[in-house]
């Protein structure tokens, strides 16, 4: 297990951690997300080792996690970190650079380790190309087969696939993460896209002014956010007073609405006044204005500028939000 015991961490005298706690099962998918600077490639080095923090303990099982203050070489033998770095030798080839911390002394396991990888990263045809010619996505597919050859117990990916273009992304995803559950492999993600997380993770973990704000399953935390923050990581969403979308409710509460979950209205509900339609592919997302606030919602076909409509929500949504979330 990894067990993160009440971390402090500042730059200088600027607070980017406070007293984060949190434990991870072998085997357990965690992803960690939250906005821009709140510290999620921070927490990823402080458990690999990278940083030494300023109070509190890192242990995967019963080993401390030390940082440079006590490692001339930072990083556990069982733990690889994937950075934004991609850390490549761009003058070798592709192949090479998978292989390198494997075993010269058993070369058949040695191609048949390297052989798995490509195939896994969908580039099998690019073993013999020399790094320095692949696009910036294409690197960031090696750098992930490089840290998967030595088989990690636990692999810290920061942003796996922030230069992966959309094409290959989706099914690089179902790979490396059907890959690293059937292995067994302790995986901790740091990403600011929802769809890294969603449909992978076994738990999230948010961050939010320097503090994990919710710990959950993405399904919890997608169907029941706390907040208007942590719902917009997921997607455009919006908080709306339920008095004024069901008439018949007897409470001025307001609740997390996301953009797909409105209907547009002819007759009642919450009065929009649109103002710009984007579209989408299968549907356009409309902004409006409701009392000075922007709301977004979707709608098949885009709406004419300053048109009236109105926005109601189903019951459904409004029983699943209504016990969670309060006026502020």
């Amino acid at each position: 297990m990894l067990h993160v015991d009440h971390v402090f961490f500042n730059y200088d005298t600027v607070p980017v951690l406070e007293d984060i706690s949190l434990k991870v099962s072998k085997g357990e998918h965690v992803s960690i997300i939250g906005e821009s600077g709140c510290g999620k490639s921070t927490l990823l080095k402080i458990i690999y080792g990278l940083l030494h923090v300023n109070d509190g303990e890192v242990y995967w099982d019963e080993t401390q996690i030390l940082g440079p203050n006590y490692n001339l070489v930072p990083g556990e033998p069982n733990m690889k970190y994937l950075s934004q770095d991609f850390d490549l030798m761009p003058f070798t080839r592709v192949e090479e650079n998978v292989s390198e911390f494997l075993s010269v002394f058993e070369p058949e396991k040695l191609k048949e380790r390297t052989q798995e990888l490509l195939e896994m990263i969908e580039m099998t045809n690019f073993a013999k190309v020399k790094v320095k010619y692949l696009s910036g996505g294409q690197q960031q597919r090696v750098a992930l087969a490089r840290v998967l050859a030595e088989r990690p117990e636990v692999l810290l990916l920061d942003e796996p696939f922030s230069h992966i273009d959309n094409f290959r992304k989706n099914s690089l995803r179902r790979n490396l993460f059907g890959y690293l559950k059937k292995k067994g492999v302790t995986v901790i993600t740091a990403t600011h896209d929802h769809n890294d997380m969603l449909p992978f993770a076994d738990n999230v973990v948010v961050l939010k002014d320097h503090k994990i704000v919710a710990k959950n399953t993405p399904k919890n935390l997608y169907e029941h956010p706390n907040d208007l923050y942590i719902a917009s990581l997921f997607g455009e969403a919006n908080k709306i007073p339920i008095n004024i979308v069901k008439s018949y409710a007897d409470t001025k509460r307001r609740i997390i609405v996301y953009a797909h979950e409105f209907r547009v209205s002819q007759k009642s509900g919450l009065e929009v006044i649109v103002k710009r339609s984007f579209y989408k592919g299968g549907h356009y997302m409309i902004e409006g204005i409701y009392e000075d606030q922007k709301i977004h919602f979707n709608n098949p076909f885009a709406l004419e500028p300053e048109r009236k409509v109105f926005l109601n929500v189903s019951i459904e949504t409004i029983n699943q939000r209504l016990n969670l979330n309060k006026d502020e």
